[in-house]
């Protein structure tokens, strides 16, 4: 008789032979049968939690993933990992362990996977770390893995309007400058997140389950699929029954992704108008499969992708809306069709990107969301990268939506979110000015915190198009404007921002791909000969974040010395 094929490559070395009798008396009492010790074992990496709409129902899709792996053959096992809100700690000292969470994901994936020595796994994620975290973990790892997205929350209505978190955002501007009273404040407070679900435009959650699924790493629909929908519980069986089936074809996350299916990813990016934390995300994220991508990357992606969806914040629309459209699929298949992306790219399917897009339809006749190629809404994707005397390294700016990219104007300097933001709230900010916020970097912060509460507040106060504003620190998927970030090298290691003075004139210049400032080379040497560094005043994980961090433009990953 022709021997059964053994599909557990990580876990016979637990469960096999009389000295794994204690590891199998162990796995007896979490719920393991003698026919389960035959099986490929199975994580189901969860990252559950009740601390944001975006992970607590995550809960319920880990079983229903657990559920799919188990009628297919395998013997699964959910595990959490953490996640932080990026909401909810946004504006705050908090804000600064949103990027690090990144890391302890990956790193906590990686622990329980090759401790426990799974064959393979699951991961679902919410919040907007997530998802690099759990990618950086299948590429460390290398056993067969699958990706679920928890889904979008569905659009909240106040005043016969669609709103969400960045609506309530932008409502403390408004009412700051007494365009709006406090009574439609807390209406719009209470309207803005209705429900399980990511925040609902094209902001971090959702521009990195695009670019996932584009990757190939999650099943076709995945990004799309609104968190509280039948899809996505379809999604979440099937998703745990495609990992049993890589598992059998001996097909791992390094034999789909490859250079090629990061440019896939980034061209999709652009035609979305995603986040600018897509290139951090991404850079770290290729770095963990072993690929090299670099902002010229994402020059050469954005200078032949146009941007076609209209979406939040810079556009009208958010998921939902892309959902009913006919969602990232349909998107893809048009990519496909005007040659943005390649077709040949392999998937967690087993099949390539092409043949997953046959069965998909078209975008549905008269939507609105996505435009013709021919009549784009930049004929050049929106995230550009910049460079010149203020960043040497690089910076990332997002002008989609922008009718003029380009300011010059006097330098406002804080150290800080919160000395800018107080400014902003006390009107010392003013039409024409550039806005530097400095020591906000992956070092300097540590952590390099969003600046969504800054953005969305000098929006609210109808300045959003009327300011430059720069940083080393981030900004939120949802933030919009004249705005640059992740501008390196950082302030933290002496970069030129750490030069700037109140009134220097600062250049931001969006078509020349230049971030400047007016001062020669010799008054830069001069200044940064009286320049210090400063002295950390985190300890415990933030220090030690700090000291092994890399640069914004090498994706903030740690680093052994």
């Amino acid at each position: 008789m022709p021997k059964t094929p053994d599909f557990r490559p990580q876990s016979r070395i637990l469960t096999e032979g009389v000295n794994r009798a204690p590891n199998r008396a162990m796995l007896r009492d979490v719920g393991f049968k003698d026919d389960d010790f035959n099986k490929p074992l199975i994580g189901i990496a969860s990252t559950w939690s009740e601390i944001t709409p975006c992970n607590i129902h995550i809960n319920k899709l880990a079983e229903s993933a657990k559920a799919g792996a188990k009628a297919a053959g395998g013997a699964p096992q959910i595990f959490n990992t953490i996640t932080v809100s990026d909401g909810i700690s946004m504006g705050t000292p908090g804000m600064r362990y949103s990027l690090p969470s990144r890391e302890i994901i990956a790193d906590s994936i990686e622990t329980v996977v090759g401790a426990q020595r799974m064959d393979g796994f699951v991961a679902l994620g919410g919040c907007d770390k997530n998802m690099p975290g759990c990618l950086m973990a299948m590429g460390r790892m290398n056993v067969p893995a699958v990706f679920v997205y928890g889904g979008s929350i569905l659009p909240g209505n106040f005043g016969g309007k669609d709103v969400d978190i960045v609506s309530i955002f932008e409502a403390v501007g408004q009412y700051n400058n007494k365009l709006i009273d406090e009574k439609t404040l807390k209406g719009i407070e209470c309207a803005a997140c209705p429900g399980p679900g990511s925040c609902g435009g094209m902001y971090t959650a959702n521009t990195m389950a695009s670019a996932i699924e584009t990757l190939g790493m999650s099943l076709p629909g995945s990004s799309s699929h609104p968190a509280e929908s039948p899809d996505k519980t379809s999604e979440c069986e099937a998703s745990g029954r495609a990992v049993v089936e890589l598992i059998k074809k001996g097909l791992r996350p390094r034999d789909i992704v490859t250079k090629r299916s990061f440019e896939n990813a980034m061209a999709l990016v652009m035609v979305l108008g995603g986040s600018t934390n897509a290139v951090l995300h991404l850079i770290a994220m290729a770095n963990a499969f072993a690929i090299r991508l670099t902002l010229e990357d994402f020059t050469r992606v954005a200078k032949r992708t146009p941007h076609l969806a209209d979406l939040k914040p810079s556009g009208r629309y958010v998921m939902f809306d892309l959902y009913q459209a006919g969602g990232v699929p349909a998107v893809l298949k048009l990519m496909l069709k005007h040659h943005m992306i390649d077709g040949n790219a392999l998937t967690v399917t087993g099949k390539t990107l092409a043949e997953n897009l046959e069965k998909f339809p078209a975008l549905t006749a008269g939507q609105k969301v996505v435009r013709d190629p021919n009549n784009p809404l930049r004929p050049t994707g929106p995230l550009v990268i910049l460079k010149g005397n203020l960043a040497p390294e690089g910076a990332v700016a997002k002008v989609g939506g922008l009718s003029h990219t380009t300011i010059v104007g006097p330098a406002k300097v804080y150290d800080g979110e919160e000395a800018a933001t107080q400014a902003a709230l006390k009107g010392a900010i003013k039409a024409g000015d550039v806005v530097v916020v400095r020591y906000e970097g992956p070092k300097g912060g540590p952590g390099m915190r969003e600046m969504l509460s800054l953005t969305a507040i000098l929006s609210g106060k109808g300045l959003g198009d009327k300011v430059g504003l720069l940083t080393d620190g981030r900004f939120s998927g949802g933030s919009h404007g004249r705005v640059v970030g992740h501008v390196c090298p950082e302030a933290a290691v002496g970069g030129p921002i750490a030069l700037i003075k109140n009134g220097d004139r600062v250049t931001i210049n969006a078509e020349k791909q230049e971030l400047s400032v007016a001062l020669s080379k010799a008054e830069l040497a001069k200044r940064a000969k009286s320049w210090k560094p400063r002295k950390l005043k985190e300890t415990g994980w933030l220090a030690r974040y700090a000291a092994l961090v890399t640069s914004g433009s090498e994706g903030a990953v740690l680093r052994v010395p």
